[in-house]
């Protein structure tokens, strides 16, 4: 079975086309600047890259392309599209319309798009788009939707809902619905197989730390909790968004700045965390690089950062009441030593023995562990891999 996992965005569209029987990778590339001039799709496969400079108007041309590019004379991997069994599709949000991976009918896709794009309006538009392009190119292939929150669908009432009027959360729907649950539910089952248990047994702290970053609970192979909230602005600070913020001090600042609601919450998300505090970047790399020339605010966004991680993960400790394992993912957590080393320093008094040494070794993309033999607690850093869990959970279903 081959699975095709179709990321869209609003200008892009990145792909990967997996053999489920060996979960290899057989193709992967991304379109860019969708519906802009300059369109371009960057691929991959057969051992070979290939650069392809079209117009790419909307994204069935650029599906087109894609479809093009699998079975392409020089890169291609598959004869004819009938290879392709099904396709998945990434899509961030779910509200409480989705509990699981989806089957795409008329009935699910008018769903998604009737009630979830005020949800996620920067991402389900999107995919949505990506799947009605995937429709039309391809009528007979079965598409799923992966949702990234279904994995924190397990949290209990107490984790997720908020302290509003209970009847507005009914009526509304206004909760803690997290994000990154593919990336969460991933490095969790790997972390277990890793420490040869299964995820029953285990209580970890996974936290996925990139340009957007989540931290979660994951009992005995389920979410309890997570940090991010209704949308994906919640939790730490990250590269550009405030991260948890008093209702009451954007309404000060909104004020201040002459800003309107709308305006008041791109501020939060584009013009904020560590890129507003360091005033220097939302990119790590330039952080480090600021904090080895004596830059104060660079130092200070590194510290908050991995000070407000490192709370969540003992938070999350006494919500399990216990802890088994941390596990470090995605683009800072698997590439960034001086976060990871502020996070767990200070955490011995719940059983964690930090390695520095093996902590201080380059990412080769493989697991490793951070901490010591004698750590009651394992660190553990964990390359993701969201597309194979898309790729698995499509496959399942069909």
């Amino acid at each position: 079975m081959k699975i095709l996992v179709v990321n869209a965005g609003s200008s892009s569209l990145k792909y990967q086309l997996i053999d489920m029987q060996t979960e290899a990778v057989l193709a992967k590339g991304g379109c860019e600047r969708i519906g802009i001039n300059g369109s371009v799709l960057k691929a991959k496969g057969n051992g070979k890259e290939k650069v392809y400079e079209k117009d790419m108007p909307n994204h069935k041309v650029a599906i087109e392309l894609v479809l093009n590019a699998l079975h392409d004379e020089g890169i291609g991997v598959i004869k004819s599209m009938d290879e392709i069994d099904a396709v998945g599709h990434r899509v961030v949000a779910s509200g409480e319309y989705f509990k699981k991976t989806t089957l795409v009918t008329p009935e699910v896709l008018k769903t998604l798009e009737e009630k979830t794009f005020e949800l996620a309006p920067l991402h389900n538009p999107a995919a949505a788009t990506g799947v009605r392009a995937c429709m039309e190119v391809m009528p007979k292939t079965p598409m799923a939707l992966v949702f990234d929150t279904s994995f924190h669908s397990t949290m209990p009432e107490k984790a997720y809902l908020y302290g509003i009027d209970y009847e507005d959360y009914k009526k509304y729907g206004v909760r803690k619905y997290g994000a990154h649950g593919t990336s969460h539910k991933f490095v969790s089952a790997e972390a277990a197989k890793y420490l040869g248990k299964k995820p029953g047994q285990l209580k970890i702290v996974t936290c996925h730390l990139g340009n957007g970053s989540s931290i979660s609970a994951v009992d005995g192979g389920k979410c309890v909790d997570t940090s991010m909230g209704f949308t994906p602005l919640a939790g730490v600070l990250m590269g550009t968004r405030s991260g948890d913020i008093d209702a009451s001090a954007v309404e000060f600042l909104a004020k201040k700045k002459g800003l309107s609601h709308s305006e008041a919450v791109t501020y939060l998300n584009k013009k904020c965390g560590v890129a507003g505090i360091s005033g220097v970047s939302s990119d790590f790399r330039d952080l480090e690089a600021g904090l080895e020339k004596g830059n104060e605010r660079c130092a200070l966004a590194l510290e908050m950062f991995s000070y407000q991680t490192k709370k969540f993960v003992g938070a999350y400790a006494a919500a399990m009441g216990g802890l088994d394992c941390i596990v470090f993912t995605a683009g800072i957590g698997e590439n960034t030593p001086i976060v990871r080393e502020g996070v767990c320093k200070g955490l011995e008094f719940i059983g964690v023995e930090f390695d520095s040494n093996a902590n201080a070794k380059k990412n080769d993309g493989s697991i490793r562990e951070i901490s010591t033999k004698n750590s009651k607690v394992k660190v553990l850093v964990i390359p993701t891999n969201e597309e194979l869990v898309i790729a698995r959970e499509t496959a399942e279903l069909l």
